[in-house]
């Protein structure tokens, strides 16, 4: 920058400086960075408070799912009583006869691969329905026809998980009754399509547990693939947005600041 030659030297550093103090963006400008940083934090911490309800659910489940091992075996709750969510994963008795001829496939991914659960209608001897999850089958055993040894005939007792039902289908997939293409276990809506009479079907299902001496090349389907075991980082999840938020709302602050000191401090 020249100096005016018909000012003195110090007036010249005094308007050189007064443009080094002058503002550097639009008020418009500043606004919409602002509240683009208030909706970034706000955005932020509300991921974050999800992910510290998301962390309570998950610590009850692994409560449930812990109770369920070393609790003692339950006697199956009546057909009509709703159970409540204590109850889900408890190890109950199951007796009763099953109906072969109303099987579902529902699909589903295992340990095993792609496939289909066997869900099928078990009549106890108190003459209520309840769906039982016998396992896992792949896609080539999804006949009962191709599937090696027989299906259990007659009276049967054993002990599985009570689950609760699964409603609607997967995140991505709804159920389909009409066209048979299930993509969760819900209970309502199977019984219904197998023509069993809903006041008498229980609205849970049950996973059965693989047998003390089931090996890797049981018969299909295969028992005991429920999944008992869950990762729990939503805690880590949770600081991770927070964090986030903290920087945003720093780093705004900041950008106030600097504006403030560049549009109203006095030049030196």
């Amino acid at each position: 920058m020249k100096a005016d030659p018909a000012s003195s030297p110090a007036e010249s550093v005094c308007r050189a400086r007064r443009a080094d103090h002058a503002p550097r963006r639009a008020p418009a400008v500043l606004a919409l960075v602002m509240l683009l940083a208030v909706l970034l934090c706000a955005g932020f911490t509300a991921l974050g408070l999800w992910q510290l309800q998301r962390l309570s659910w998950k610590e009850s489940l692994l409560q449930r799912i812990s109770a369920g091992q070393s609790g003692p075996v339950l006697a199956l709750p009546a057909a009509p009583a709703a159970p409540t969510v204590d109850l889900e994963y408890r190890r109950v008795r199951v007796r009763g006869q099953f109906d072969h001829a109303r099987e579902t496939l529902v699909r589903a991914s295992t340990a095993l691969g792609s496939g289909y659960w066997v869900i099928t209608p078990l009549q106890t001897e108190g003459g209520a329905w309840v769906l039982v999850n016998r396992g896992f089958v792949p896609a080539e055993f999804a006949t009962p026809a191709s599937r090696p040894g027989t299906a259990p005939l007659g009276l049967h007792e054993w002990v599985g998980l009570l689950r609760l039902s699964e409603p609607g289908g997967s995140l991505l997939q709804h159920n389909d009754p009409v066209a048979r293409r299930w993509y969760s276990r819900d209970v309502a809506a199977i019984a219904s399509a197998q023509g069993l009479p809903g006041a008498e079907v229980a609205p849970f299902f049950v996973d059965a547990l693989a047998a003390a001496d089931a090996s890797q090349t049981a018969p299909w389907p295969r028992a005991g693939l429920t999944v008992l075991q869950f990762n729990n980082n939503h805690r880590a999840y949770a600081w991770t947005w927070f964090a986030l938020a903290l920087m945003v709302a720093a780093g705004a602050v900041f950008l106030l600041r600097t504006e403030w000191r560049l549009t109203d401090s006095p030049p030196a």
